[in-house]
């Protein structure tokens, strides 16, 4: 146990030294990954519901500590999409090593989207915009190309235990 109190927050600290000096490099018609919301991705694949939508909480409070929205809209989407990932991911049977990444980019899309539609209803209506499907889509597509990383990632960043536990609960 000792151990993920060290690695988790070392694996988030390292995801955001990723997204905040070397993802702005790599960004197609202005769009770059988000890591931070693959980490949450990845902690429900891992971690399963209740796991995802805690590492998501708090992946989504540092997240919102660097963008300028209200305190709080990463953090519950963030929870809510990993959340929902381990929910799904419970009934998916991990034969092949696609699941994941597909997985990733279909959960990409609907955070991004969900982002936008959470951050309208709290008054930040500009969040939605004609090229908020364009925009989804490509952060689904370049966090599907990191997905198997994260994933590895948060399976070291997380005790042993839970992790046999998810397998054997399979």
């Amino acid at each position: 146990m000792t151990g993920a109190r060290v690695r988790l927050p070392l694996a988030v600290l390292a995801v955001l030294v990723v997204q905040t000096s070397l993802l702005p490099a790599v960004n197609i018609d202005d769009v770059r990954p988000d890591a931070l919301l693959l980490f949450a991705i990845a902690g429900g694949l891992v971690a399963g519901a209740e796991g995802g939508a805690l590492i998501g909480f708090g992946v989504g409070v540092v997240a919102d500590l660097f963008v300028q929205t209200p305190l709080g809209l990463s953090a519950l989407t963030f929870s809510l999409v990993g959340f929902t990932v381990g929910s799904l991911q419970a009934g998916i049977i991990r034969a092949s090593w696609w699941i994941t990444p597909i997985t990733a980019l279909f959960a990409s899309a609907a955070g991004v989207v969900l982002f936008a539609v959470i951050g309208a209803v709290v008054g930040q209506s500009q969040l939605v915009t004609p090229r908020l499907a364009e925009i989804a889509g490509l952060v689904a597509v370049m966090n599907a190309v990191l997905a198997l990383p994260t994933v590895a990632l948060v399976r070291w960043a997380l005790p042993r235990r839970a992790s046999a536990e998810r397998a054997y609960a399979r």
